[in-house]
């Protein structure tokens, strides 16, 4: 028993790790990749994009389910449970959300998320790099 839980501990140690290697890795590429001028039209592209991916994510309440969920955004990767999860938006991956879901039909399960679960709170949109595993 003990083993197991110093196993888990290690298996914790090693992800955190590797999250943060993969994040600082992909930080000093972005941070070397040459700057380029953004053009008024390219600016007001993009603000259209971001109003309109915004109208898109505000449209998931809680007491909505996670399929109505993922429709819109899509798992992350990381440590999670059946009630509670990082989303991303489907439409930037570094586009996230927090979201808390009250089990429906097994709440014995804690592990298998169910497209029926009921959302009980979903977190602001943030900005956060990828998370790979």
């Amino acid at each position: 028993m003990k083993m197991t839980k110093i196993a888990a501990v290690g298996l914790l140690v090693c992800l955190a790790v590797g999250a943060v290697h993969t994040v600082s890795s992909s930080a000093e590429r972005d941070k070397d990749a040459p700057r380029k001028k953004i053009t008024a039209k390219a600016k007001s592209d993009h603000g259209k994009w971001l109003a309109s991916s915004l109208r898109e994510m505000q449209t998931i309440k809680p007491g909505m389910t996670r399929g109505d969920l993922l429709k819109v955004f899509k798992e992350e990767g990381g440590i999670s449970t059946r009630t509670q999860q990082r989303y991303v938006y489907h439409g930037c991956r570094y586009i996230k959300v927090n979201v808390t879901f009250d089990a429906v039909g097994s709440p014995e399960d804690k592990l298998t998320p169910l497209p029926e679960d009921r959302i009980r709170k979903i977190s602001k949109p943030f900005l956060e790099w990828s998370i790979i595993d």
